[in-house]
């Protein structure tokens, strides 16, 4: 049996810059209907970029949960852009390789029970190096991190960022690395 929850009615409760915020009102299996607040978001790209049993992460603070973060290079889709094209984009802003070979792994959905938001998983190898060129209002430094310390930063613990251990996951069942 399919599940399912049907729109019955709903309206844009906040607009951002970046996301926007619905109540939607869904009538559910059993005829009920029930508020839903859904956060809209254009998506994401994160990459997976590994050179000679490295790979190339960015160390940020992030405001919202306030700390810094050792993280895979990823980066916001802009309005109507390409995954693939915002992979190459940010891959070249955040840590400035250029990937000889890309290869989409697939997408993930990061908080599924209130956010539209999707990352499309990107593996980079075979990196050429140049200069990063973040955004102005972005703050990074770029880490080489080898991969088995990676396992283990996720294993023990010290790893928490999910799209850092969901790309790892994925590029490793892959028999990527």
């Amino acid at each position: 049996m399919a599940h399912y929850e049907k729109k019955v009615d709903g309206e844009v409760v906040f607009q951002g810059k970046i996301i926007h915020v619905r109540h939607d009102y869904v009538e559910l299996e059993n005829g009920k209907v029930k508020l839903r607040e859904v956060v809209v978001h254009p998506g994401a790209v994160v990459m997976l970029a590994v050179h000679e049993g490295y790979t190339y992460m960015v160390r940020q603070y992030r405001y919202c949960i306030g700390q810094e973060l050792l993280e895979v290079p990823a980066g916001k889709l802009e309005k109507g852009e390409d995954h693939r094209d915002a992979a190459i984009r940010e891959l070249k802003e955040e840590t400035g390789a250029t990937a000889g070979r890309l290869e989409y792994l697939g997408e993930v959905f990061p908080t599924p029970g209130m956010y539209t938001e999707v990352f499309h998983m990107y593996f980079a190898d075979q990196l050429d190096f140049g200069e990063a060129c973040p955004d102005e209002d972005e703050f990074l430094s770029v880490e080489k991190v080898a991969l088995t310390e990676l396992e283990a930063m996720i294993a023990d613990g010290r790893m928490n960022d999910a799209k850092t251990i969901s790309i790892y996951a994925m590029a490793k069942a892959r028999g990527l690395i």
